[in-house]
């Protein structure tokens, strides 16, 4: 006895003027959509509800959709292709130039598959890959987009523009994430005092005002050394702030060197600034140094001025 649902096929195919066997990959293929789009539909909700995370439910959701659309593909390529053998020898006699033709997007996915492997760098966190710096707002199969930060703007602020890098870059370009390790990075903020100054007292207020403004404790950063010890081998002599000493030309330069959050690298070293300005203000010992030209001259031994020397004359023979 036929089953039930190929009697209707074959009843909808003779309406419909079609092949009973076409008219039934058609349905079962349609149905096969249905069912998976249902299911990603369905995991999405349950996924939306368990998992508080947004980071974390971005990328289930972009792992649990690739694999049920490749289901789904395996699925229907099953239901239209009966003769699975020939199939095989069709695709290694055209896998050679189809190797040579894609090269680029074959190296995209294979990029994507490191991305999803390795993880070199996950939603959200900043990256720098080639020319291009800023923060990953989506992964897809071919490439990864980034909202750009730095270029004409300065202190890694956004610029507001969206750049989509190829997931090949990452084979082909070296990555820089500024959310591993430590989650944090070192800033610098360079002062210069004239050589005038008491610049044992500029380095003293500003120690104490990178003391008084520390963005991270050191506790916090030692505990994100140890949790990414597995990882990485990161080793800090000194995580706490520090002002370093040098002389350049135009005065006495103190370095100051502290961590701070990659997306506060502008404003907490206009924090600082404002600080240091309001200090150095009440310090009669202390003062900037910028661009000068000084003359010296020495009254001592004034000299006469030289004689300019004499051209000789021209004598007719």
């Amino acid at each position: 006895m036929r089953p039930w649902y190929t009697e209707v096929s074959d009843w909808c195919a003779t309406r419909l003027g079609l092949d009973p066997d076409n008219f039934f990959r058609i349905a079962t293929t349609v149905g096969v959509l249905l069912f998976f789009a249902v299911m990603q539909r369905m995991v999405a909700r349950t996924l939306a509800r368990t998992v508080s995370d947004p980071a974390v439910r971005y990328g289930a959701n972009k792992v649990i959709g690739y694999a049920l659309g490749l289901l789904a593909i395996v699925v229907i390529a099953r239901i239209w292709i009966q003769d699975v053998g020939s199939v095989v020898t069709y695709l290694g006699i055209t896998s050679a130039g189809l190797a040579i033709a894609l090269q680029e997007p074959i190296a995209n996915l294979f990029g994507f598959a490191f991305i999803l492997w390795r993880r070199p760098f996950e939603v959200g966190d900043r990256i720098e890959i080639g020319p291009h710096t800023g923060d990953v707002v989506d992964v897809r199969l071919f490439q990864f987009t980034l909202l750009e930060v730095g270029n004409w703007v300065r202190a890694d602020q956004s610029t507001g523009r969206v750049i989509h890098v190829p997931n090949g870059w990452v084979f082909r370009h070296a990555t820089a994430n500024f959310n591993r390790g430590i989650d944090h990075i070192w800033n610098e903020m360079p002062i210069t005092v004239t050589f005038e100054s008491d610049w044992r007292l500029a380095k003293q207020v500003l120690t104490q005002i990178l003391n008084d403004s520390s963005q991270v404790a050191e506790e916090t950063i030692k505990a994100r050394i140890d949790a990414a010890a597995n990882r990485y081998f990161i080793k800090y002599m000194n995580l706490t702030p520090i002002v370093w000493t040098s002389v350049s030309d135009d005065g006495i330069v103190l370095t100051l060197r502290y961590l701070c959050d990659p997306r506060k690298r502008r404003s907490s070293a206009s924090d600082l600034w404002e600080k240091i300005l309001d200090e150095f203000k009440k310090l009669d010992h202390v003062a900037f140094a910028y661009k000068t030209t000084r003359f010296y001259v020495d009254s001592a031994d004034e000299k006469a001025p030289l004689e300019a020397p004499r051209v000789p004359e021209k004598r007719n023979a």
